[in-house]
């Protein structure tokens, strides 16, 4: 494999990772986010019975950029983790929280009410961790040498609040067009009517994000608002546009699958909107892809664990979809 740079390769796997987490994990966070406004009863059961055959699978994406980060990029690992221990720790136990009160609604329906609010809680705490955790990285890490130099607190900043107001509105409209998609009746027309709105705030926290960004690091300036380079990012904006534009017309025309995939597609232009920001740097400004790189031997001997492991996940996800493809009725069943 002479000549062939493994290190892009290894990037391009992590971002693919995080890419399909985001998508898979963030409408069934979602779901859990919009909980509460849910009628206690057939309304709950549905929703949570819509992602129920896989919930659980869709986090093994998350397993997978944290480990092939560690594996690959170690250097960038034994940074970020310190940076980012009260954020990352908060994520995981909002998880956990989120995984057994998924099990134990069910399990112990004496005690459903508090479940239900464990489930909630779980998913809104996740996600904000997840999203401040995206804007701590985003603004910066201080870096001395090859460790991290930083306070405990400097993830703790109006930015990487934004962020995790910002994640919770996109997880929140993910989890919502899902059920316009996988439900129908009165679960359904409720999705369609909390759709609008939370297309509108997660539209204005994407401005609000955007607007902060480029004066966070110097070369996200030039990166965004540099001539000629403009000209190239100025189309992401503009496709941003144009797919709300064809969100909203889809949930005006009642359409059930197209605001799910308007959503992602949303979600994915803000995704290539923060690798123009980072390229190539896993830790922006401090260091590249290459400074944090395992050493390639590392790298051969894991890319074929990678190349055995990815391609079955992906068959063992494609099928659990499409085993449980359809809508959700009120008995729970598809």
């Amino acid at each position: 494999m002479t000549g062939i740079d493994l290190t892009i390769i290894w990037a391009g796997i992590i971002a693919f990772a995080v890419v399909v987490y985001v998508i898979m994990d963030g409408f069934d966070l979602g779901i859990g986010i919009l909980f509460p406004n849910f009628k206690v009863g057939p309304e709950r059961d549905t929703a949570m019975n819509s992602i129920a055959p896989v919930w659980d699978g869709n986090e093994t994406w998350l397993v997978l950029g944290g480990g092939g980060l560690l594996a690959a990029f170690p250097l960038a690992y034994a940074i970020i983790l310190p940076a980012l221990y009260a954020p990352l720790i908060a994520m995981l136990l909002g998880l956990v929280l989120r995984g057994v009160a998924f099990e134990f609604r069910w399990r112990d329906p004496a005690h459903r009410a508090i479940w239900d609010v464990a489930f909630t809680t779980g998913s809104v705490v996740a996600t904000f961790a997840q999203g401040v955790t995206l804007g701590a990285l985003l603004q910066g890490i201080t870096v001395e040498g090859r460790a991290y130099a930083g306070g405990w607190w400097e993830w703790l900043t109006p930015f990487s609040l934004l962020t995790g107001f910002a994640l919770l509105a996109g997880y929140a409209l993910l989890g919502c067009c899902w059920l316009i998609w996988k439900t129908e009746g009165p679960l359904q027309r409720q999705c369609f009517s909390y759709a609008g709105r939370l297309g509108i705030l997660l539209l204005l926290a994407i401005i609000a994000v955007s607007a902060a960004t480029p004066f966070l690091e110097a070369q996200y300036y030039h990166r965004w608002l540099a001539y000629p380079g403009i000209i190239a990012t100025a189309q992401i904006p503009l496709a941003t546009a144009i797919v709300s534009f064809l969100f909203f017309r889809s949930l005006s025309k009642r359409k059930e699958a197209q605001p799910f995939l308007y959503a992602l597609l949303l979600f994915g232009l803000c995704l290539i909107g923060l690798g123009v920001s980072m390229w190539p740097d896993i830790i922006p400004g401090r260091v590249s892809i290459w400074e944090a790189a395992a050493p390639y031997d590392s790298q051969i001997f894991m890319l074929v664990g990678a190349a055995i492991m990815i391609p079955i996940i992906l068959g063992y996800t494609a099928w659990a979809y499409w085993v449980f493809r359809g809508k959700v009725g009120s008995d729970g069943y598809h």
